[in-house]
C-alpha cells in the first residue's frame, strides 16, 4: 500500500472514530447533552468606517475662528535687555486663575500651574488671544482674561480681514467674555456649542486658535477627563484635553469631529511655559447659559444664597446618622443673608435643591447659580437626625461685596483648664462665654490627628452649644447614648468655622 493510500486510510479511521465518539457523548444514556464549549468574549470594537482625518473640520470652522488684539493702557515696566516680559505681571491679584497657573514663573517661585495666557507685549500695551462666531451677526466669544483691562478690541479674521469690535460683558468667575462686530451687510461664518454631555472620555479633539500670535492654528488630541476642579473658582467642572494649548490660545475653541464646540480653551498646567499635553477648557454648557446672559444683560445674574460651606465627610456623616456622604454641611451662615433669613443654621446639612440631591459644595454652589436672584427654592437640610424643607428667596450675587474678612487671632490663654477625658484636649471656657477654648491637644490623640489645636473654641458638639466642659460631655454622652460611634465637634477659630468628627471612646 502506498503511502498516500495509507495517508488516506488514516483519515478516514480518524474522522470515523472522531464522529463515534461525538455520537455517543452526544446520546449517552439516551439523553441529549451539549457539548458545545462556550468562552467568554473580550472586548471588540469595529474599525472606523474611513480613515480619521481633520481636514474636513477645520475647513468648515476655521472661517468662524479669529484672533483677538486686545489693546491695553500702557503699562511702565522694567523689561530685560531682550525685552521679554513675564507672563503674569498683567495677571491682577486675587484673579480666580492665579493660585492655580503661575507654576513655572521665575517671579512667581512655589505655585503649580499656569495660563493659556495671551501673548503680552507690555511696551505697546497689547494682548492677544483666540475667539471664535456664534452667530452670523458678529457676536463672538473668548476668555475675560484676554479682554481684561482692554480700552480696544480688534478681530483678525482667517483670511487677514480686520474688524474692530466691542466688549459687550464679562464674567470672572468662569473666565468667559462676549464681543460684538458691526460689519454691515455681512454674514459671519459661525458654529454652535455642543451639548456636551454626550462628550466622553478619548473623543477625539481638534483646537483652532492664536498660538503665540501667529494666527490659526491647529492641533488635534482626545479628551482625557471629564470634571477636572483646578482651583479657579466655585464653578470648576472643566474638560481636559490633551491636544496642544499654547499662550495665545486663550478664548479658543475645541471642536469634537461634527464641528460643534465642546469646550474653549482657558487653561493650561505646564512646568515650563508651553505645551506638556495638559489642558483645560469650559465646557460649552457651563458657557451657553454664560454667554446668553452676557447677550440680554450685559453681565451673569446669578442667585445667591449666603453661606459657608464644606465637604459631609464619612465621620460627619457617622456622628449626624446621614447614611452617606452626600451634601455640604454649613459651617457659618453669613450674616444677614437669605440662608439666615429662611432659618438656616451652622452644622446643617444641605441635601437637595428643589427635590434634586446635592453631592457636594461644588455642585450646592452651581445649583444655586443656575437660578436668578429673587427666585424661591426649597432647600432640604438634615438637622438633629431628621430631613426638613425650608424655602429660601434667593439674593443677588453680584451685589455681594466679595472682599473676605481676614480674622484669626487665638483667643487669651486661659487660667484653671481641664483636660476632656479620652480625647486629649484640654479645656477651658471662652472669655465671652460662647463655648469652650482648646489650650492643649495631645500629639498622639485622635483629636490631633484630625487637625484640633491649641487656640480653637468649641463651639458646639452635635449641634448642641456648649459653655462649659460639662457641657461638652453631656452631648457626648447623649450621642453615646443613641448608637454614634462619633461625635461632631463644631469648632471656631477667629471667623472661620470648621467640623471635626472624634471617634467616641470605647466605640
Amino acid at each position: 500500500m502506498s503511502h498516500d493510500t495509507n495517508t488516506k486510510t488514516t483519515r478516514r479511521l480518524s474522522a470515523a472514530v472522531l464522529a463515534a465518539g461525538v455520537a455517543g457523548l452526544a446520546f449517552s444514556g439516551g439523553v441529549m447533552t451539549n457539548v458545545v464549549p462556550s468562552f467568554a468574549q473580550a472586548v471588540q470594537v469595529a474599525p472606523p468606517a474611513q480613515n480619521i482625518g481633520f481636514g474636513d473640520v477645520v475647513e468648515k470652522v476655521s472661517p468662524a475662528v479669529v484672533s483677538v488684539r486686545v489693546k491695553e493702557a500702557v503699562r511702565q515696566t522694567a523689561a530685560g535687555p531682550d525685552d521679554q516680559a513675564s507672563p503674569f505681571e498683567n495677571l491682577p491679584e486675587g484673579h480666580p486663575l492665579r493660585r492655580f497657573f503661575e507654576f513655572g514663573n521665575p517671579n512667581m517661585p512655589g505655585a503649580p500651574g499656569q495660563r493659556a495666557e495671551p501673548r503680552r507685549k507690555p511696551r505697546e500695551g497689547m494682548a492677544q488671544g483666540s475667539g471664535f462666531f456664534i452667530s452670523d451677526d458678529g457676536y463672538l466669544v473668548t476668555n475675560n482674561h484676554v479682554v481684561e483691562g482692554g480700552t480696544e478690541y480688534t478681530v483678525v479674521m482667517d483670511d487677514g480681514t480686520e474688524y474692530t469690535a466691542k466688549l459687550i460683558g464679562t464674567d470672572a468667575r468662569t473666565d468667559l467674555a462676549l464681543l460684538k462686530v458691526d460689519a454691515q451687510n455681512h454674514k459671519f461664518t459661525f458654529v454652535e456649542l455642543a451639548d456636551d454631555s454626550k462628550v466622553r472620555v478619548g473623543d477625539w479633539v481638534v483646537a483652532v486658535g492664536n498660538p503665540f500670535g501667529l494666527g490659526g492654528s491647529v492641533t488635534a488630541g482626545i479628551v482625557s477627563a471629564r470634571g477636572r476642579d483646578i482651583g479657579a473658582g466655585p464653578y470648576d467642572d472643566f474638560l481636559q484635553i490633551d491636544a496642544a494649548v499654547n499662550r495665545g490660545n486663550s478664548g479658543g475653541p475645541a471642536f469634537n469631529l461634527e464641528g460643534q464646540v465642546i469646550g474653549i480653551n482657558t487653561a493650561i498646567f505646564s512646568p515650563s511655559g508651553g505645551n506638556v499635553g495638559i489642558a483645560f477648557a469650559i465646557p460649552a454648557s457651563t458657557a451657553k447659559t454664560v454667554i446668553q446672559s452676557l447677550r440680554d444683560n450685559g453681565n451673569v445674574q446669578r442667585g445667591w444664597l449666603g453661606v459657608q460651606i464644606a465637604p459631609v465627610t464619612k465621620d460627619i456623616a457617622e456622628a449626624i446618622g446621614l447614611a452617606n456622604e452626600k451634601g455640604a454641611i454649613v459651617t457659618l451662615p453669613d450674616t444677614d443673608t437669605p440662608a439666615t433669613k429662611a432659618g438656616i443654621q451652622t452644622g446643617d446639612v444641605i441635601t437637595a435643591i428643589n427635590g434634586e440631591t446635592v453631592n457636594g459644595p461644588r455642585e450646592l454652589a452651581r445649583k444655586v447659580a443656575e437660578y436668578r436672584p429673587n427666585t424661591t427654592i426649597d432647600v432640604t437640610l438634615w438637622r438633629n437626625n431628621a430631613a426638613k424643607d425650608v424655602k429660601v428667596e434667593l439674593g443677588n450675587l453680584a451685589s455681594l461685596d466679595e472682599a473676605s474678612n481676614a480674622g484669626g487671632g487665638s483667643p487669651n490663654v486661659p487660667v484653671n483648664p481641664s483636660a476632656l477625658s479620652g480625647y486629649g484636649l484640654t479645656l477651658t471656657p471662652s472669655d465671652d462665654g460662647n463655648g469652650v477654648v482648646v489650650t492643649d491637644v495631645d500629639p498622639d490623640s485622635e483629636a490631633a490627628t484630625r487637625g484640633v489645636s491649641a487656640g480653637d473654641t468649641i463651639v458646639a458638639v452635635n449641634g448642641a452649644s456648649v459653655k462649659t466642659q460639662r457641657d461638652v460631655e453631656a452631648a457626648i454622652k447623649s450621642a453615646t447614648t443613641s448608637g454614634r460611634k462619633a461625635a461632631l465637634f463644631q469648632l471656631r477659630n477667629g471667623e472661620q468655622n470648621r467640623f471635626v468628627a472624634l471617634p467616641i471612646s470605647g466605640s
